[in-house]
Formats: C-alpha cells, sequence, structure tokens
C-alpha cells in the first residue's frame, strides 16, 4: 500500500473557507479519478504556528502505478486549481511512503 500525504499549512484569514473546500470539493474530485482507496485529513497539533493551521491530507493507494497515473494525468489541474484559490495563503509538501508490514 502506497500513502500520498500532502502537508498543508494555511493561513488563518482562509483556514474555515480552505477546509470546507478541501473536504466538499478538491478531496473527493481526487477521489473520483478512481485511483485512490481511501482518504483522511488530520490537523497537526505538535506544530507552533503563529498564525494558520497545519493538515495532513492522506491518500492511499495499492500501488505506485496509480499513484503516478494521478500525478501525470489528474494531479497538475487539480494543483493548478489549488494554487490560484489560496494563493500566497498556504504552503504545501508532498511525501510518498510505502507501507512496511
Amino acid at each position: 500500500m502506497i500513502l500520498y500525504n500532502v502537508t498543508v499549512n494555511t493561513d488563518s484569514s482562509v483556514h474555515d473557507e480552505w477546509l470546507e473546500w478541501m473536504t466538499t470539493i478538491h478531496i473527493p474530485e481526487v477521489l473520483a479519478t478512481g485511483l485512490f482507496i481511501e482518504n483522511k485529513i488530520f490537523r497537526i497539533l505538535s506544530e507552533e504556528i503563529e498564525d494558520g493551521y497545519t493538515y495532513s491530507i492522506q491518500y492511499f493507494l495499492k500501488s505506485l502505478n496509480d499513484l503516478d497515473k494521478y500525478q501525470k494525468e489528474f494531479a497538475p489541474e487539480m494543483q493548478r486549481k489549488h494554487s490560484e484559490k489560496y494563493k500566497d495563503k498556504f504552503v504545501a509538501f508532498r511525501t510518498v511512503m510505502e507501507l512496511v508490514e
């Protein structure tokens, strides 16, 4: 199993709107690609941020091939929409992990 983790810090001024948009529009669009098994969203509590909130948005996939397909066919447009909507109000980075049993 592959975990595609997107860590996002949002500015307090857009936090509530961003969280609503993520949970009702963006994440459902990502899942609608049919490439993901499930997702979870966590607010990171250990971060000391003066003005903002940090989240871990976790997307689970069966294989690296599914992730590759997502990154080539869907991610650029979805990331563009997010960047345009919340320009200068967030910072994000992505991490890929593999479950070790």
